[in-house]
């Protein structure tokens, strides 16, 4: 690869007020025009269904209605991106992504070759979940975890969020130009909520964000209402700016975590915790407690004795046989198969 990658994640409200903006998408071009010179994109951008729901009659936002606006409006939005990128001999390439992507690393080698081609003859993708086939339980939560994936499992080295806020706010209203790392201080100033456009919300970016740092990416939450504010939020001049942790994980276990589906979560003791973050592997002695119903090679959360998550891992053994595994040595999770953060 000759340039960095970087992706940058659009909301549907930061593309207009319901529904894409013509002169929204116009600024996008004209900015993502001049970092493209330098940089592998992806846009990972909603508005697929604020595209194609007033076609739908008696819209209600039901699930069969969202996926018939999707279905609608997803060529709709290509089109808009593809007449605004064509000013700037730009074109662009629509991605419609579904979980399991992710979650099975032949097809995600499969995704990533197929960007690292689109990327070779200077297109950029245009990545959305595909809403329209997406299975309800195995949907992403948001886009914002559709950006964080992308970028984890390609070794991005920024992401950029997006938001109507214009990036992280204090207790008075002002804008924190950077952070650290993400802590409980930093977690009180987001509430819960989310837009009324939108799936997602500050919690959400903070959640993925948080995740995004822990591989290594640096992360910035900006808004397009200041003039050049791509270009300012890249550059670290507006919006909030989430420095990368240190890290040495390698490209396999980056696609581990960014796998996407875990079935399960594993409860384990300070021992443990102490063991994995040495690198070594998670033995039947040191899990407390587990739930949900998992096979053997499928994914699961790590969690430590505070209820925190430390990790996520392949296991060797199914939750039906841990109750009866032989011996309190029983290999649960082997160390290459471990992500620890």
């Amino acid at each position: 690869m000759k340039k960095d990658i970087l992706v940058i994640k659009f909301g549907t409200a930061s593309l207009g007020n319901g529904e894409p903006d013509v002169q929204i998408l116009k600024e996008i071009a004209r900015q993502i025009a001049q970092l493209h010179k330098k940089h592998y994109l992806v846009i990972v951008s909603s508005g697929a269904v604020g595209a194609g729901k007033s076609f739908i009659p008696r819209y209600e936002a039901t699930i069969a209605q969202k996926k018939a606006a999707a279905a609608i409006g997803n060529p709709l939005l290509l089109k808009m991106y593809q007449e605004v990128f064509a000013e700037y001999n730009i074109v662009v390439a629509q991605s419609l992504i579904e979980k399991q992507h992710f979650s099975q690393r032949p097809q995600f080698l499969q995704l990533k070759e197929t960007y690292e081609e689109l990327w070779k003859s200077d297109i950029i993708p245009i990545a959305n979940e595909n809403d329209v086939v997406s299975n309800r339980e195995l949907k992403f939560s948001d886009n914002d975890e559709l950006a964080t994936l992308i970028a984890s499992g390609f070794g991005a080295k920024k992401l950029m969020l997006c938001t109507a806020s214009g990036g992280l706010l204090d207790p008075s209203g002002q804008i924190i130009p950077e952070v650290e790392r993400i802590d409980e201080k930093i977690l009180s100033y987001v509430l819960p909520s989310k837009t009324s456009l939108g799936s997602g919300g500050m919690a959400s970016k903070l959640t993925f964000t948080h995740l995004a740092n822990k591989m290594g990416i640096e992360v910035v939450i900006f808004g397009m209402k200041e003039t050049d504010g791509i270009l300012k939020a890249f550059r670290g001049e507006s919006g909030t700016t989430f420095r990368a942790y240190p890290t040495k994980i390698n490209a396999r276990n980056k696609w581990l975590a960014s796998s996407g589906i875990s079935v399960g979560k594993v409860s384990i003791d300070k021992g443990a915790e102490d063991a994995l973050k040495a690198r070594k592997s998670l033995l039947h002695v040191g899990i407390k407690n587990y739930t949900g119903e998992f096979t053997k090679g499928e994914l699961v959360e790590i969690q430590n004795e505070a209820g925190e998550t430390i990790g996520v891992g392949k296991v060797r053994i199914s939750s039906v046989d841990i109750p009866n595994s032989a011996g309190k040595n029983t290999l649960i999770i082997h160390a290459d198969d471990l992500v620890v953060w």
